[in-house]
């Protein structure tokens, strides 16, 4: 049998083969779609989009949850010859407006909460709604009913070639517009390939879908590898249900951002220091240790040991194995964290109680994928080596350079900005600062665009710094390290939202706000004494000589986040001029906390 050459021949020879299986749930299995049903509702869908005139070469908008429509419109749009793109639920008007100008979209599916601000976006914008009775809109169930009975679905998705474009992923923007990367059916199976060849995936193997469908994360390893692999997919509409949907679905398969690993490590802390039982918290201490140097052996190549093998089966069974359980990651065979930097902190936790979290480094720009640990290929505080069919290489000042089969066709509408970022031999200039150590394993830096640079001249990464500070305490959510031409490194803390209700608690504060959290004495001491640990681990010019704690919480997509929970730096330093402006004062005011030095 030929290997598959686009998504819709991959998806077709998957539902074949698999066609009782269940492809697409929900936690609970309020909905659980087989193979077969899959593909009816896909032909159905394709059927009641071409009657509304979506063509091969079109473009089709989703503003959805995660949720199982999700995949099923993406995959009927691809079986038309058309492109599927997301964009991100946080998204204002005038963000969606610009992106469907530079889409060329006519059509939006998405659900009804989100009509409003699409109406506000554009009124030529015809939308499908997967809710039924929403004025003004075409609901899912009459699309599914309106396609014509003769429709040609088969001789649409076989009419489909490698070099069609597969999607648009629009960046999520640090500064400036966001930029449509347009991956092709050939660049996304590069991805899958690379995947393949990395990883285990298979035919029913769960998976896990929570991040942003407009993030290439998610669809590379909750759509894409369902498409491909046959994995099942469980879609968790809303982020606070994480923690519930995951010993649900016991995923085999499972990809988060750091910052909801460090929010793991702080639920199992804080679950820890809460057991009234003080023996238990003591056996629970125990093995957590026994678990770290177990890892650490491991790591460093030695051997374990009888006694400390024999220690760690015991510690296993009493006390790791059932944090693993409770997360609902104790039948996980890949777990992974990309996007940002992952303090290594994070990942010892981990390794410490049984779970290896392999870290992944990727763009938009190339597929999602370029290099990741994985067995055989673990180095901490690494990205990895090159994955399959990617080449890397550092250019004179650092930059990471990158080319293969999964790079883009370019930016939609911008031959300047492309050029810009893929030149003429097909390297990808990726903007991060790389290090690559004699067994070939590469290290981030940072944004080469990000580093700060000392009124002295002195070069340094602030996501070093901040994650040596977030390291410190699971109680700070964000930290932004400022110093570029200043005399020292100054913070901006933002502690964690559960972390500061449960400060709030802990202390008796009847005014659970940011704002009342953030002033009590106890906390500052404990934000004071995770600087001054984190500071502990860099360098005497790295380290934060005065910090702020703001009266705020950070949501994904508002002004200081991206959806995908990385700073946007230039903005913050705007909306925050004048606390920045007090850390480097004569005589700051009583909110910056001056650690000396």
């Amino acid at each position: 049998m030929s290997t598959p050459n686009t998504l819709c021949a991959a998806f077709q020879a998957t539902a074949e083969r698999n066609a009782y299986r269940v492809a697409v749930r929900t936690p609970g299995d309020a909905v659980s779609i087989t193979w077969r049903e899959f593909d009816r509702r896909v032909r159905r869908i394709a059927a009641g989009l071409a009657a509304r005139g979506v063509r091969r070469g079109d473009t089709v908008g989703l503003m959805l949850t995660n949720r199982p429509e999700f995949h099923l419109v993406d995959a009927a749009v691809l079986h038309l010859g058309a492109a599927p793109f997301s964009v991100y639920n946080t998204s204002p008007a005038e963000q969606l407006e610009y992106v469907f100008s530079n889409a060329g979209n006519r059509v939006v599916v998405t659900e009804s909460r989100f009509v409003p601000v699409l109406r506000e976006s554009g009124d030529q914008l015809e939308l499908v709604c997967v809710e039924e009775g929403v004025e003004g809109t075409t609901s899912l169930a009459e699309l599914e009913g309106s396609g014509a009975e003769d429709f040609d679905f088969e001789g649409a998705w076989r009419a489909v070639r490698p070099e069609d474009l597969a999607t648009i992923i629009y960046t999520s923007g640090t500064t400036g517009p966001p930029k449509g990367v347009e991956l092709t059916h050939a660049n996304v199976l590069a991805v899958t390939e690379a995947v393949r060849d990395a990883y285990d995936f298979g035919p029913g193997d769960r998976g896990f879908s929570f991040l942003p469908s407009a993030h290439i994360a998610d669809r590379v390893v909750s759509h894409y590898a369902t498409i491909v692999f046959g994995t099942i997919v469980t879609t968790v509409a809303d982020i606070k249900d994480v923690a519930t949907a995951l010993p649900d679905t016991r995923p085999q398969i499972f990809f988060a951002v750091p910052r909801v690993w460090q929010k793991f490590k702080l639920a199992i802390e804080t679950g820890l220091a809460a057991e009234p039982s003080g023996a238990k918290r003591k056996i629970a201490g125990w093995a957590l240790g026994v678990g770290a140097r177990k890892a650490a052996a491991e790591r460093a190549g030695g051997s374990v040991g009888a006694a400390l093998a024999f220690q760690h089966r015991v510690a296993d069974k009493l006390v790791l194995s059932k944090l693993r359980e409770r997360l609902g990651l104790d039948e996980a065979k890949l777990t992974a964290s990309g996007a940002a930097a992952i303090p290594v902190e994070t990942l010892e936790f981990f390794a410490g109680i049984g779970i290896t979290v392999y870290e992944i480094w990727g763009m938009s720009e190339t597929g999602g994928l370029g290099t990741s640990t994985r067995v055989g290929h673990e180095k901490l505080g690494s990205v990895g080596r090159p994955v399959h069919g990617a080449e890397v290489e550092l250019a004179e000042d650092g930059e990471l350079l990158i080319r293969g089969a999964s790079v883009m066709r370019g930016y939609r509408n911008d031959p300047v900005r492309t050029a810009e970022t893929v030149d003429a031999d097909g390297w990808v200039h990726t903007g991060d600062i790389g290090v690559r150590d004699e067994q070939g394993f590469i290290s981030i830096v940072d944004r080469k665009k990000e580093l700060i640079i000392s009124s002295s001249g002195k070069n340094m990464s602030p996501t070093n710094i901040e994650n040596a500070i977030k390291a410190a305490s699971s109680t700070i959510g964000q930290v932004v390290a400022i110093g570029d031409d200043r005399p020292y490194i100054s913070a901006l803390i933002v502690l964690d939202q559960d972390a500061a209700a449960a400060l709030a608690k802990q202390n008796g504060l009847p005014d659970g706000s940011p704002a009342a959290v953030a002033e009590h004495t106890a906390v500052r001491e404990l934000v004071s004494d995770a600087v001054r640990r984190g500071n502990a681990k860099l360098a005497r010019i790295e380290q934060v000589k005065r910090f702020r704690i703001l009266p705020a919480f950070w949501e994904p997509g508002g002004d200081e986040l991206t959806p995908t929970l990385k700073l946007r730096r230039k903005p913050i330093a705007e909306k925050y001029a004048h606390h920045i402006d007090d850390l480097y004062a004569a005589s700051p005011t009583a909110e910056t906390v001056n650690l000396g030095g």
